[in-house]
C-alpha cells in the first residue's frame, strides 16, 4: 500500500460553477440522475433504475445517521444574535446516543458565530413555545479550544432529552455552499427515508436519491441491504488548506456498527459489497483495520475501550506491513466483542482513503458529487483510479463527464455509482 502523505492537494481539483450545485433538491428523489462507471467505461441513467446495474446477491451498506437540528440561535439583550452550532459531544460523554440523551444539562462542542460579543460566563437564554408546554434553553460560555468552544446547555422542563430540545429549539444545518436560509422541506429532504439513529450535522447525501420504491426492486433482484452508523461532522467539509496530505488533520467521527452486520458483511465477501456514501465505506473498511489490530489478535484479548479500537488517520498506511487476510480480521473483531459481551461496535474513525490505499472490503461505491480539493475525492480516486490505463476513464474524466452533461453537483445534486476495476 502507497502512502499518501505526499500527495498534493493540487492535482484533485477541477473548475465547479456556482450555477451547478444544486440549491434544491428534485421534487422526486428517486428521478436524479445517476452515473456509471463500469470497467473504465462511463454511462447513464437514474436512481430509480439503479437495481438494474447492480449484480444480483449485493450487498449494499447504507448508513443510517439521523442529521439533527444543531444550529441554535440566541439574541442577545443588545440585540445582536449569536448562532451555536453544536459540533459534537464533550469528551466526558462515552459515545452521541448517550450525549443526546442527557436530560436537563450538556455540554457540547461547538461552532460559535458571534462570538467575540459573548464572554466566558455570560448566560444566553431563549425561550420556545412547544404544544404542551414553554421550554426555556440556556447557553453558557464555558472554554475556547483550538477552532471550537465548549458550551454548557441547560434547559427546563429538565425530562426532556437534549435530541428533544434541539428538534423543538434547533435548525438543520444546510451546508455552506447551498447559499440560501434553510426552508421547511429542508427538514424532511435532508434526510434520507431510513435515517434512524440521530448524531449527524450533515446528511450522509448519497442515501437521499433512495426511495421505498428503490428498495423493493433492490429485493426483488435479490440484492441485500444493511445499514451501519457513522455520524457526519462538520470536518466533512473542511477544506484541505495544506499542500500536501502530511499536514492535513482527518476529522474523527463516531462509527457504530452492530455484530450482526459485522457477521453479514464476513459472509458476502464474495459477492459484491457496495457502500452508498463515503461515510458508509470508510465505516465498513475501518472494521477490517480495527479488527487486525494487535491487542484484538493477541491470545488474551483484554478489555478495550472505545479510545483503544478507533481508526487513527495513518493508520491503514503503517499497519500494512504483515498482509492480514479480511475473514481472519473480521472474524478477530467478531470474537472479541463475543468476549467483551458487546452486541455493536461503537468507537471513532479518523481513516484517511486517498490513492494508494488497497480496498479490503468495498468494491463498489454510490456517491454524489463532491467539492474540488476534498478528502471525498481523493476517496473517489483511489476507488476508481488517478491515472488509469489508456482507454479507461479516472475520476477527472468521470467529474468531466458529469460537468459537460448537466449533473447536479454536491449534497441536493445528483450522483454516480462507480466500480472498482477489478470488481
Amino acid at each position: 500500500m502507497k502512502d499518501p502523505r505526499s500527495i498534493s492537494i493540487q492535482d484533485f481539483t477541477y473548475s465547479l460553477p456556482e450555477e451547478r450545485i444544486a440549491k434544491y433538491p428534485l421534487a422526486e428523489r428517486d428521478a436524479s440522475k445517476l452515473l456509471i462507471y463500469k470497467k473504465g467505461e462511463i454511462t447513464e441513467d437514474i436512481y430509480r433504475n439503479i437495481s438494474d446495474h447492480l449484480p444480483k446477491h449485493s450487498l449494499l451498506v447504507f448508513n443510517n445517521t439521523k442529521v439533527v437540528e444543531a444550529r441554535l440561535l440566541f439574541k442577545k439583550s443588545t440585540g445582536g444574535v449569536i448562532e451555536i452550532f453544536c459540533l459534537e459531544p464533550h469528551e466526558q460523554y462515552t459515545d452521541i446516543t448517550t450525549a443526546m440523551l442527557q436530560k436537563g444539562k450538556v455540554f457540547w462542542q461547538c461552532l460559535v458565530g458571534g462570538a467575540s460579543k459573548w464572554k466566558p460566563g455570560q448566560v444566553l437564554e431563549k425561550k420556545i413555545s412547544s404544544i404542551n408546554s414553554e421550554i426555556i434553553l440556556q447557553a453558557k460560555y464555558i472554554e475556547k479550544k483550538t477552532g471550537s468552544f465548549i458550551i454548557e446547555l441547560s434547559w427546563s422542563p429538565m425530562e426532556l432529552s437534549f435530541a428533544e430540545v434541539l428538534h423543538l429549539a434547533g435548525a438543520i444545518p444546510l451546508p455552506p455552499y447551498i447559499k440560501r436560509p434553510v426552508e421547511e422541506s429542508d427538514k424532511e429532504r435532508y434526510q434520507t427515508v431510513y435515517a434512524e439513529s440521530g448524531g449527524s450535522v450533515a446528511a450522509p447525501t448519497a442515501g437521499l436519491h433512495f426511495t421505498n420504491n428503490v428498495f423493493d426492486k433492490l429485493k426483488k433482484k435479490n440484492i441485500q441491504t444493511d445499514f451501519v452508523t457513522l455520524h457526519v461532522g462538520a470536518g466533512t467539509f473542511k477544506p484541505v488548506k495544506s499542500e500536501t496530505m502530511q499536514e492535513h488533520a482527518m476529522h474523527a467521527e463516531w462509527i457504530d456498527v452492530s455484530k450482526n452486520v459485522i457477521e453479514h458483511i464476513l459472509n458476502n465477501l464474495d459477492n459484491n459489497i457496495i457502500a452508498v456514501g463515503t461515510t458508509s465505506l470508510r465505516t465498513i473498511e475501518s472494521l477490517y483495520w480495527i479488527g487486525r489490530k494487535p491487542e484484538l489478535r493477541s491470545g488474551s484479548r483484554k478489555s478495550e475501550q472505545s479510545s483503544d479500537i478507533q481508526v487513527s488517520q495513518w493508520e491503514a498506511y503503517e499497519l500494512n506491513e504483515k498482509n492480514v487476510p479480511v475473514k481472519d480480521a473480521l472474524q478477530s473483531l467478531l470474537d472479541w466483542m463475543t468476549e467483551q459481551k458487546l452486541e455493536r461496535l461503537v468507537t471513532k474513525t479518523q481513516i484517511l482513503i486517498a490513492p494508494g490505499y488497497e480496498f479490503k472490503i468495498v468494491k463498489g461505491l454510490i456517491t454524489n458529487f463532491h467539492q474540488p480539493q476534498s478528502t471525498l475525492l481523493l476517496l473517489v480516486a483511489a476507488l476508481i483510479g488517478n491515472n488509469p490505463p489508456a482507454g479507461q476513464a479516472g475520476w477527472k474524466d468521470v467529474y468531466d463527464h458529469a460537468l459537460q452533461n448537466d449533473f447536479r453537483f454536491l449534497s441536493y445534486g445528483d450522483g454516480c455509482l462507480l466500480c472498482k476495476n477489478d470488481a
